[in-house]
């Protein structure tokens, strides 16, 4: 890897964690589980964007781990990684049909993927399908948020592009 390319993927990896430490201290606008804004995706939608489908997916991984050890539960980290995981897949697979001008939509599709992996994820651990009556709510709390982290994920990489 260039240099270059590593203390920029450095440098995301680093603002994705910093944003997301900031954001578990900050009270749920909602008393509803699981709902949260995400900052931390603007840095994930940024490097879909910006970096290589590897180095994107190592970034979110890092930043996740980090997370979960920082500010964390074992728990917490699993619904993460089963949460990034679709999420990193679906804004990888949107970017190549969307372009950085609609970035907000890649952003959209990797929030509703990313709370259908926790869904997902909450299913298979507590053993329950009752977790599959907050998905439309989490669909549209996570599709705002998404919609808003997209639009400053395009802010950035549009500023970046006139650097």
């Amino acid at each position: 890897m260039k240099t270059k390319r590593l203390v920029r993927l450095s440098l995301l990896t680093a603002i994705s964690l910093v944003i997301f430490v900031v954001e578990t201290r900050i009270p749920s606008l909602v008393p509803i589980p699981g709902v949260k804004l995400g900052l931390a995706n603007i840095i994930t939608v940024v490097a879909v964007y910006l970096c290589r489908p590897w180095e994107a997916a190592l970034m979110l991984t890092v930043r996740i781990i980090l997370g979960s050890i920082f500010c964390g539960t074992p728990l917490s980290f699993l619904y993460s990684i089963a949460g990034g995981a679709l999420c990193l897949s679906a804004s990888i697979a949107s970017k190549s049909v969307i372009p950085e001008t609609r970035m907000w939509l890649t952003s959209i599709i990797g929030a509703i993927f990313h709370n259908l992996g926790q869904i997902l994820a909450a299913a298979l651990i507590l053993r329950t399908a009752s977790v599959f009556v907050y998905l439309p709510v989490l669909m549209i709390t996570g599709s705002i948020a998404g919609l808003f982290c997209g639009f400053c994920a395009q802010l950035i990489v549009k500023r970046i592009h006139t650097l």
